[in-house]
């Protein structure tokens, strides 16, 4: 599920607000496929750079399917007895407990199937038949996999491939975070790849935080803004399928395709987007693409079991009209216009 790019109003400026005070910092770089922009406060002088230098080298050797030496990858080829780190294990416990909550619609191995339909907007989509479905079906189910006691991974089928990817930025984010938390820094704003941690404030506008959600009737020449919000102490991820659209030839409508990983089906999905709000990025992360793969409906279901966890859904009702779900907590942090 491709993640959507959630703007952030980032002043890049190298002075502070204040001479005596904390120093504002800025960081910009590309990273695990994506871009990414660190900002903080800090009176304290401490080698970020290189930090997030090796922050992103360590998840990348843990878990980028991009990396044929990395620890997933060799995995993936046939490896039994990798022996995964922490960032791996951690990954692996937030994955599985995001594939229980939503009752299998979180899969990290469904990338068998994804790959079988072809998945893409500018080509049409695959219709593998049952017996395909039925041989690829044995390769998708996250409950096959086992991490264990010796921080090895077990699969029942050798051939099941595993991807992060729909959870890993979130939780690099989270270990950015941990990194300038522990340098005793109380003010930061951090995104990679759309995916949000905020604290603090921006002591240069003396406000929170302030972040945007695309709007996802923008067309690739101009791109427009749905919503802002003010975001302090909260990690922020938005999932969909802007730019991935299909147009139905007869009706004109907009829809997106997603994969049911407990049948196989490739299905029409009503859900266009979702922002989620969460106590960290990993789990807001790992909760956007879960609700993608659910769609609208079964995704409010699946909310009322999460606590400390807001939505932002953009959703096409009955009558193919673009829709707007607002969960409690998400609305006190909009920004009136």
């Amino acid at each position: 599920m491709k993640k959507i790019t959630a703007l952030f109003f980032l002043v890049l400026l190298s002075v502070s607000c204040k001479n005596d005070g904390p120093q504002a910092n800025t960081y910009t770089g590309n990273a695990l496929g994506t871009t990414y922009q660190v900002k903080y406060f800090s009176s304290e002088n401490f080698n970020t750079e290189k930090a997030l230098d090796s922050i992103f080298y360590v998840i990348n050797t843990s878990m980028s399917t991009y990396q044929d030496n990395s620890d997933i990858s060799r995995i993936n080829s046939g490896a039994e007895e990798v022996e995964v780190d922490v960032h791996f294990q951690n990954v692996f416990r937030y994955s599985n407990q995001i594939f229980r909550e939503s009752n299998g619609y979180f899969d990290p191995t469904v990338g068998s199937l994804v790959n079988a339909y072809g998945f893409g907007p500018d080509k049409p989509l695959n219709e593998p038949d049952e017996a395909v479905l039925d041989s690829i079906r044995q390769l998708v189910g996250f409950e096959k996999v086992k991490l264990t006691a010796d921080n090895t991974i077990q699969k029942e089928n050798p051939n099941i491939y595993l991807d992060f990817n729909a959870i890993a930025k979130g939780y690099t984010i989270d270990v950015i975070a941990d990194y300038l938390d522990k340098q005793n820094v109380e003010n930061y704003l951090i995104e990679l790849g759309g995916e949000l941690v905020a604290k603090g404030q921006n002591l240069e506008r003396e406000s929170p935080w302030m972040v945007a959600i695309d709007n996802p009737q923008q067309t690739d020449a101009e791109r427009t803004l749905q919503t802002v919000l003010a975001l302090k102490n909260r990690a922020m991820a938005t999932s969909g399928n802007y730019r991935k659209f299909r147009i139905d030839s007869i009706t004109g409508n907009r829809y997106v395709h997603t994969i049911n990983p407990l049948n196989g089906k490739a299905e029409k999905s009503n859900l266009l987007s979702a922002s989620v709000l969460a106590e960290n990025c990993t789990l807001a992360d790992g909760y956007a693409t879960a609700f993608m793969a659910l769609g609208y409906e079964r995704s409010l279901e699946m909310l009322e079991e999460l606590e400390n966890v807001d939505v932002y859904f953009i959703y096409v009702d009955e009558a193919e009209s673009i829709r707007i779900f607002t969960s409690n907590g998400f609305e006190e942090a909009l920004v009136e216009d």
